[in-house]
């Protein structure tokens, strides 16, 4: 087994400025920066944000600035803003589309039956995790409505989908029979193995913008399903955007987005979307 090396020891502010400095980075000004690491952590900032401009050695180049890097950052939070409205768009939606079919053919409480599931295991899963929500949302109006004013106090589906997280409702679609699953893809005009996929990658992305994470240079780790002749990798933020275009379906909202999108990289030379699986083409891929 190799030889482990010992936890870094924490720095105070001025003590990471200067170890940055011995690393050869450069700064424009550097009480602005103290001010910038105090706000946002070391960790968050230089670990995540540095991996474009170091060399072999570890250290920078002897050109790269903080104020680089502090770019980059701010480039990733203002694209995760972009990104997460439309996730959210996209949730909403497909909560909608899964309860009303599902609750109509199989009834308000038919998400209990594993009957209506591929999987019993993976239902009695789902189940245990929709017990979680319950008690966790105990005191929310949803929850007490259906707990004190009706018998049984069974929660229906529709109020189920209000408080299961995007994750379970991925996975709630991923084990319904191969039919249920095609009739919902069918709203969207996609074969369901590719939206199946397509939500799981979603809910994923949609994680790491809740957590404040990066998407900037990043490898996904849950990839979508991305068709052959759209000549898309799938291991990046632009193959979820493709993904996201196609549900939404190009609408007006969509169309503002990747407008938004434009304005942001152009704002940020700095950031090299190719880097993040964008074509060389990318607005006529997400516009189409």
């Amino acid at each position: 087994m190799p030889t482990r090396k010992p936890t870094p020891k924490s720095l105070d502010i001025p003590g990471q400025i200067q170890n940055l400095k011995k690393l050869d980075l450069k700064f424009k000004n550097e009480q602005k920066a103290a001010k910038t690491l105090n706000e946002i952590s070391y960790y968050r900032l230089i670990k995540a944000y540095s991996l474009d401009f170091k060399v072999k050695n570890g250290s920078y180049d002897g050109k790269t600035k903080f104020e680089d890097i502090v770019e980059l950052y701010n480039f990733n939070t203002e694209l995760r803003e972009l990104i997460v409205y439309q996730t959210e768009r996209i949730e909403i939606s497909l909560r909608t589309k899964i309860v009303n079919y599902f609750s109509v053919k199989y009834g308000s409480t038919g998400y209990k039956n594993s009957a209506h599931f591929r999987n019993k295991k993976y239902h009695d899963l789902f189940i245990e995790e929709v017990n979680r929500e319950i008690v966790r949302n105990s005191r929310s109006p949803i929850v007490k409505n259906f707990l004190y004013n009706y018998r049984g106090g069974e929660l229906p589906l529709y109020a189920i989908a209000e408080i299961i997280s995007f994750g379970t409702l991925s996975k709630f679609f991923k084990n319904l029979h191969g039919t249920d699953k095609s009739a919902i893809a069918d709203e969207y005009n996609v074969p369901y193995l590719y939206l199946e996929s397509w939500i799981e990658s979603i809910a994923y992305v949609r994680n790491i913008c809740a957590h404040y994470g990066r998407l900037y240079n990043v490898r996904l780790d849950k990839t979508p399903k991305i068709p052959k002749d759209a000549g898309l990798p799938n291991f990046r933020i632009f193959a979820v955007l493709y993904c996201m275009k196609n549900i939404l379906q190009n609408d007006k909202e969509w169309r503002k987005f990747v407008r938004d999108l434009n304005k942001l990289i152009r704002r940020y030379p700095a950031a090299d979307i190719r880097k993040m699986g964008f074509p060389d083409k990318w607005k006529k891929v997400l516009k189409s």
